[in-house]
């Protein structure tokens, strides 16, 4: 049986993989790993979730485990991943627990741990608590766990929000007024706390994706439904459109002409803007291996140093960690600021995205002109991961593209991390040719790993 935690917690289909049993058993095995040693207090451990029908019952488990192991739970309700997360820092709680499956659908859910100050748990204390799965419990030293209902404390994170955008002398103004937004909130965790955060900071809002019906949740909205924002900003003529997904980690956005501005153009326009303000520790920004070959070398004209990791915002934030730098974040719109945030944080991304267009009076599409986007191809083959790396075919295949793309563009190919499939991503000035190339590699593939 392979490792039960993925790259993202534990994800599955609701009732089926991800069951009431496992999260009660899960929780368990959590309160014995991260609640402290030596202590004389019961650990306390904050929970929230996306508002999945299916979160209602797991959610009842994992409270049930937690305060069966002996730890006292504060339940946060719907909330976005990173409130819960800072709310773990912010109450000092030892723990945190989050229900979400992210941008899938309705029928999948997902629970993840949060350490001691928000942090996201390390491979080695995810293993320690699987390992205890199915263990008999002790009894708790100190007593049951008491359950407290705690969606006031929510207005902590809002309050938290609002402060990131400066604590100087009270402006003329708030930070965003004159900005007409649409945000699509998917219908998932930030549908209350993302259009107020907004209106809070100054901003006009219209906001979409904010009724919620537990099966609804990333259905044609969102992060990964784009033309569905970019419609209405045309519509209702918007200056901006912000996407989240369902546990809002992540926002992308749109320009007044529905035009889409990704992660990287994010990040760029993000790190100009912090390193011109002597504010981007080390003149540095972490991204990963998908990042556009165009943003590398935007950051290359603007004097910032690029330190790539594998895909997945765990291993930006472990780099940034190393580093100590201040910026990093995914194509996919996961971004950190780390002066802020412990983990990636869609409301907070586009609050600052934002201020930087007010402060700078420019246009979304004007400011997103810090990068120039090379066309990107990127093609899924089903083939045997494991064959991969041993390949002589795809490596001489992977040569003959690289001598074709020479200087002006990019091939990666890398196995997915989470399903049985060959990625091959290809970069080029041309689409044309970046489409050719990527199929020819996708072909060699199917032939030699299939």
């Amino acid at each position: 049986m392979g490792r039960l935690f993925g790259t993202d917690g534990v994800r599955g289909v609701a009732g089926s993989d991800l069951t009431a049993r496992l999260a009660l058993d899960l929780s368990v095995a959590a309160a014995q790993v991260l609640g402290p040693a030596a202590t004389h207090q019961r650990p306390v451990a904050v929970v929230g979730r996306d508002p999945r029908t299916s979160g209602e019952f797991l959610e009842a488990a994992v409270v049930a485990g937690l305060a069966s192991a002996g730890a006292d739970v504060l339940r946060l309700g719907v909330l976005p991943t990173p409130g819960v997360a800072y709310l773990a820092k912010a109450l000092d709680a030892d723990f945190g627990v989050v229900l979400s499956a992210s941008h899938n659908p309705a029928r999948d859910n997902g629970i993840k741990f949060f350490a001691r100050g928000g942090r996201k748990l390390p491979d080695a204390v995810e293993d320690q608590i699987e390992a205890l799965l199915g263990q008999p419990a002790p009894l708790p030293p100190h007593g049951f766990g008491r359950v407290v209902d705690a969606e006031r404390e929510q207005e902590k994170y809002l309050d938290h929000l609002i402060a990131s955008l400066g604590s100087g002398p009270v402006p003329a103004q708030p930070p965003l007024a004159g900005l007409r937004v649409v945000v699509d909130c998917a219908h998932g965790a930030a549908y209350a706390i993302a259009p107020e955060a907004l209106r809070r900071a100054g901003a006009e809002v219209i906001a979409i994706g904010v009724e919620p019906d537990g099966e609804n949740i990333n259905s044609g909205c969102g992060s990964t439904h784009l033309d569905t924002i970019a419609s209405v900003v045309r519509s209702q003529g918007a200056d901006v459109g912000i996407a989240h997904d369902g546990d809002a980690d992540r926002c992308l956005a749109v320009d007044a002409s529905g035009q889409v501005v990704d992660g990287d153009q994010i990040l760029a326009v993000l790190a100009t803007e912090l390193k011109q303000e002597s504010r981007l520790a080390g003149d540095t920004v972490v991204v990963t291996v998908m990042s556009n070959l165009g943003f590398r070398l935007a950051m290359d004209d603007a004097g910032i140093s690029v330190v790539e990791t594998p895909v997945g915002d765990r291993y930006v934030l472990e780099a940034m960690l190393a580093g100590q730098h201040s910026l990093g974040g995914e194509q996919s719109g996961h971004i950190i600021l780390a002066d802020h945030a412990t983990t990636g944080d869609g409301v907070l991304t586009a609050l600052h995205l934002l201020a930087v267009l007010a402060r700078r009076g420019v246009s979304l599409a004007e400011a997103a002109k810090v990068m120039t986007r090379y066309p990107q191809v990127l093609i899924n083959v089903p083939a045997d991961k494991e064959r991969a790396a041993g390949s002589p075919e795809l490596a001489r295949a992977v040569q003959e593209a690289e001598s074709a793309l020479g200087s002006t563009g990019r091939i990666l190919v890398r196995p997915s991390g989470t399903e049985p499939i060959i990625r091959v991503m290809v970069e080029a000035v041309d689409t044309d040719q970046a489409d050719r190339v990527a199929h020819q590699v996708a072909d060699v593939v199917r032939l030699a790993l299939a």
